[in-house]
């Protein structure tokens, strides 16, 4: 019986700690992405206030 309850709390536990490195994972992703998102958008915001100074017409 020991045993038994043993197996189930490491089964737990392992599904538990795999849980939390894909959410942590599934984190950082998100992170990049709008890290990336904000760096185009920067860019973006530059180019065009470059363009109101310089207009080529």
């Amino acid at each position: 019986m020991r045993t038994q309850k043993k197996r189930l709390a490491d089964v737990g536990y392992r599904l538990f700690s795999g849980s939390m490195m894909v959410l942590t994972l599934y984190a950082g992703y998100l992170c990049v992405v709008r890290a990336q998102r904000y760096m185009e958008r920067q860019k973006q915001l530059q180019l065009a206030a470059e363009e109101q100074k310089n207009p080529e017409d």
